[in-house]
């Protein structure tokens, strides 16, 4: 609208100006963050416009001299403008001024540039102000006195490793334990790497130790030309000091250890350890505490019969004060990462043995020379293959490549492992990357060369290649590059070349000379991109629902307050009634409810098209923010980073429960590595004695509770047989309050076992499961059969 007068600060804006007006101000002001913007007047007119006595152009001056806000706009920007948390887009850049009353003001903010014309596409300046209360409590926060040399700490030797655990064996909980049994594991397998070893001893025992003997070479015991000690206290004292680091001087061709750091964090991290090196027919010994030797490198001549003896024995006790968990080796954990290196070096037997006092409880022997072919078959045990295990080794430039994959006609998922000197990449790499690009253009061309695809038609994608696929890749890389100790992910870019050239050149002889197998393997990967075109349209319902909206939210789904996902949390509970029950019990600040409609789909016997058509499985997708299956996981996306599966302790609850792990393992498995999946643990019992309530969890527990009676009291037991039973305070307090709760976090410590035990339990196979149940039924204590 054109101004009456370019002079009167009073004058308002008049509705009938002449359209044709050559000086305008559009003022555009929304409820909590108004803008500006200004239109100068063409420069042939603004010549002619007469200049305002303070210095500024007239054409300015509706602009500098705008009529009062009223009283309520006028609070509003006066909050807007005086907290940290709402930025304002109406502060400009402050601009020198020659005196303060030649600067003109915005109403809305205490500085504006002058003289500047207004330029098209900046990004305005976005200004936050902190309120008092904010700057007095960052002043509290500074620390008294200087920062000076003396404030600078220097770490000697190993005292950096204690110091900062974590950043060497991943946390110092149950896996950064474990790791430590690792790294003296792959030492070890370094050796049989080299030619040297052919079997290796792993013993637990009962005193929370772990010893692991091997037969190769032995640690040099000669004195080091630079530390002038001997070598074995070099390796153990010293980081970054060992014979692996690549080039004429290393004692090793591949290697998975790298940095000369593993053995000397492990001694760091130990409370003792003991050290024995069989080496030139003599036998050395070291003591060790915390990094520390206690003792000096003893020496026995062996006797004529043991002359001949080599190897390297180590035997260590974890730091009770590093460890925040209770030190305790869990057999199986330890005997899954033996079975990965057994199948990875077929010329190496491992045995691992537990033992309590003399006797041996648990001894396993893991040899197997058939390598990775074995490997693909005991992951496919359970699964109906399409075709024998395809297998091929290619060394090039001192790199190995070798690769086993079968596909088969039940699975619905792909599983693949990759390992780089043995050493398991769970976090993939470039022999990885390179794997999958090679499978999926060899088949697309294998296919079109076939006319089973024409040229016209749409290639398939790697997911439709890979459907029903277990393979395993491990490469050998004289020099390495992984990312961080813990060795997750391989970086050479160079071993992904090399990966493509060799499975398009074996792959494509084999299914050549094999079109029987190719046939079936094109056969599965059409019926699998059928699958996904018949589902298409519901997995565009799903990517573009919006979680954020409530229409798109499950309509049972009870929602909380708090909108942070990382405070947030959700329970998926068994039916309505345990639904109700949780919704009036839990705290609706930060607890969500899901209730699900009786057993979900079990999609490890079902393709994409169904999973995407059922119901309760939309409401989990929906609900959880979970996205699409195939695409990259996004934990920000996530609308609870704690999902809480919280069933009946009977046999259906267990049946549900077993059916939503599956559903997270096979959709969206990074929800373990992320530690997102929970198991809420309900009581078994409820114990009263007078006005006192005692809730026990299992059998011990009820039996613990009742031995602290008197033998003539007078108690009663309730047996919980479901959520439903329970009331809203009872959940509250003994399931759902995290003060009391007991939860279980679930996480994959090895995924080729958990692809295992899902393949068998929720398979299409139903032999295997008949054989596990007839072989544990003397396991049975009947009268505990809840039937």
């Amino acid at each position: 609208t054109k101004p009456s007068s370019a002079s009167d600060p009073a004058a308002k804006p008049s509705a009938s100006a002449s359209p044709s007006s050559t000086t305008r101000r559009v003022l555009n002001p929304k409820p909590l963050r108004p803008k500006f913007l200004l239109l100068p007047p063409p420069q042939a007119q603004r010549q002619t416009q007469p200049s305002n006595p303070r210095g500024s152009p007239s054409w300015m001056a509706p602009l500098l001299r705008p009529p009062p806000p009223p009283p309520h706009l006028r609070g509003l920007l006066r909050r807007l403008l005086s907290t940290a948390a709402a930025p304002s887009l109406m502060l400009p850049v402050r601009s020198p001024c020659p005196a303060a009353a030649a600067c003109p003001r915005f109403l809305f903010g205490p500085r504006v540039v002058v003289g500047a014309t207004p330029r098209p596409n900046v990004v305005p300046v976005r200004a936050f102000m902190a309120t008092t209360a904010a700057s007095e409590a960052m002043q509290g926060k500074r620390v008294d006195g200087e920062y000076t040399a003396a404030n600078v700490q220097v770490l000697e030797a190993l005292d950096g490793v204690r110091t900062r655990p974590g950043m060497y064996i991943g946390s110092t909980g149950p896996r950064g334990l474990h790791h430590l049994v690792y790294e003296i594991l792959d030492n070890a397998v370094d050796e049989a790497q080299a030619g040297y070893a052919t079997k290796i001893n792993v013993i637990l025992h009962d005193d929370n130790s772990v010893s692991v003997t091997d037969n190769g070479r032995g640690i040099p015991t000669d004195i080091h030309p630079q530390t002038k000690k001997s070598c074995v206290e070099t390796v153990l004292t010293l980081m970054h000091a060992g014979g692996k680091f690549g080039g004429s001087k290393s004692g090793y061709s591949v290697s998975g250890g790298l940095h000369g750091v593993g053995l000397s964090v492990v001694n760091a991290l130990s409370e003792a350890l003991e050290v024995t090196v069989w080496r030139d027919g003599k036998e050395h010994r070291q003591d060790y505490s915390r990094g520390k030797p206690l003792t000096s490198l003893s020496t026995v001549t062996l006797p004529g019969e043991s002359s001949s003896r080599q190897g390297t024995r180590i035997r260590f006790w974890p730091d009770k004060d590093i460890f925040t968990t209770t030190i305790n080796f869990d057999f199986n954990t330890i005997s899954s990462r033996i079975r990965e290196l057994a199948f990875l070096n077929p010329e190496l037997t491992i045995t691992l043995t537990k033992e309590e006092g003399n006797t041996e409880v648990q001894h396993n022997e893991y040899c197997y020379a058939g390598g990775l072919v074995e490997y693909v078959k005991w992951l496919n045990t359970d699964k109906k293959p399409l075709h024998d295990p395809i297998a091929f080794r290619k060394e090039i430039d001192g790199i190995t490549v070798d690769v086993s994959l079968q596909w088969c006609s039940d699975s619905y998922s792909d599983t693949v492992l990759g390992y780089a000197n043995s050493i398991r990449t769970i976090d993939g790499g470039t022999h990885i990357d390179g794997l999958k690009a090679s499978l999926t253009r060899t088949i697309n061309n294998l296919a079109k060369k076939s006319k089973t695809l024409k040229e016209k038609d749409i290639s398939l994608s790697g997911e439709h290649v890979r459907e029903g696929m277990t393979c395993v890749i491990s490469v050998k890389v004289p020099d390495p590059e992984f990312e961080g100790q813990t060795k997750t992910r391989l970086g050479n870019p160079e071993v992904r070349r090399l990966v493509e050239q060799s499975v398009q050149e074996n792959l494509t002889e084999y299914l050549e000379l094999h079109p029987d197998v190719l046939d079936s393997i094109l056969s599965k990967a059409l019926n699998a991109l059928k699958a996904a075109l018949a589902a298409k349209r519901a997995r565009e319902l799903v990517r573009t629902k919006s979680v954020l909206k409530s229409s798109s939210l499950p309509g049972k789904l009870a929602d909380c307050a708090s909108t942070n996902p990382e405070e947030s949390e959700i329970f998926i509970v068994e039916g309505d009634s345990a639904g109700g029950s949780a919704k009036q019990g839990r705290d609706r600040r930060f607890q969500a409810i899901l209730p699900l409609r009786g057993k979900i789909l079990n999609i490890e016997r079902r393709d994409e098209a169904a999973l995407y058509k059922n119901e309760e499985i939309q409401n989990l997708i929906l609900g959880l923010g979970l996205g699409v299956k195939g695409e990259d996981f996004k934990k920000e996306a996530l609308r609870y980073h704690k999902i809480v599966i919280l069933t009946d302790a009977d046999v259906d609850g267990a049946h549900i429960r077993t059916l939503l792990l599956t559903f997270f393992f096979r959709y969206q498995r990074a929800l373990f590595d992320e530690g997102c999946i929970y198991v809420g643990v309900p009581p078994l019992y409820k114990v009263e004695r007078g006005k006192q309530a005692h809730y026990c969890y299992d059998d011990s527990d009820l039996k613990e509770v009742v031995n602290t009676f008197p033998p003539n009291a007078s108690y009663h037991i309730q047996r919980f047989k479901g959520l439903g039973e329970m009331m809203p305070a009872q959940l509250w307090e003994t399931t759902m309050d995290p003060e009391r709760r007991l939860l279980k976090q679930l996480r994959v410590e090895d995924a080729a076992e958990a692809n295992v035990v899902f393949s068998s339990l929720m398979g299409t196979r139903v032999d295997y499961r008949k054989e596990l149940i007839q072989n544990a039924s003397s396991m049975i204590n009947m009268d505990q059969l809840d039937i």
